[in-house]
């Protein structure tokens, strides 16, 4: 993204845009982050998968990583509600290799889980910016992710069900770390450099025809895309 004519590609998707449309991209633009990034392990249930999808993006995060083994992550659209035209969706292994990258770009790996001395979601301090790893529905975050995990976060239970949905776990941690984040000093939202992107990316995904007009325009400017 250290190309300045990105800009320009920006300026040119905007023209494909109703005005409608560009608002809300300016609009919640302003409010993306990723400072907490969620990590979905082996998710099966394409109903789940969307509706994660839509509690992320609805708490202004705009990116999840999905670590597929004999699964592929494939969200239901219509559970989803239109959420995964702003997400990005980073498909990975289901390796430790994989989680390591996550850590290497900055995060501190966050598994929500009751073992390990979990430490309770609302006593939890949000200091850094975090990768939450949220397990299969059957049986959870696994072992060796657990292993390899800085530390562990439990939703606290006040009845005879010990357990959420892994959906709905997800849109309680994302809205209670949202709410966090809020409350804090903490400078959260995405840099110039990745908002350029991510606008890119949702004029991009708005535009009918939005990748053929994308990939005209960069062809004919010999500009190579980082987004």
């Amino acid at each position: 993204m250290n190309d300045p004519r990105y800009q320009d590609v920006y300026e040119y998707m905007k023209g494909f845009l109703t005005e409608e449309r560009l608002s809300k991209i300016e609009k919640y633009a302003e409010e993306s982050s990723d400072f907490v990034l969620p990590v979905l392990e082996n998710i099966y249930q394409f109903r789940n998968a969307a509706a994660i999808i839509r509690s992320v993006e609805a708490c202004g995060f705009h990116k999840i990583a999905a670590l597929e083994e004999e699964n592929v992550f494939n969200p239901n659209t219509r559970v989803a509600r239109g959420a995964d035209t702003w997400m990005q969706v980073e498909k990975m292994p289901k390796t430790m290799s994989s989680l390591q990258q996550i850590r290497d770009k900055g995060y501190k790996i966050l598994a929500v889980s009751p073992e390990k001395n979990a430490v309770s979601l609302p006593e939890y301090e949000l200091k850094e910016p975090v990768a939450l790893i949220f397990g299969t529905e059957m049986e959870g975050v696994s072992q060796e992710v657990l292993d390899f995990a800085d530390e562990t976060l439990i939703i606290p239970m006040y009845g005879f069900t010990q357990s959420f949905n892994v959906s709905v776990a997800a849109a309680i941690c994302m809205y209670e770390l949202k709410q966090k984040l809020l409350k804090s000093d903490i400078d959260y939202k995405l840099s110039d450099e990745k908002k350029l992107a991510m606008k890119i990316r949702w004029a991009v995904n708005s535009a009918r025809s939005g990748d053929e007009v994308l990939n005209h325009y960069l062809k004919k400017h010999n500009i190579e895309a980082a987004f």
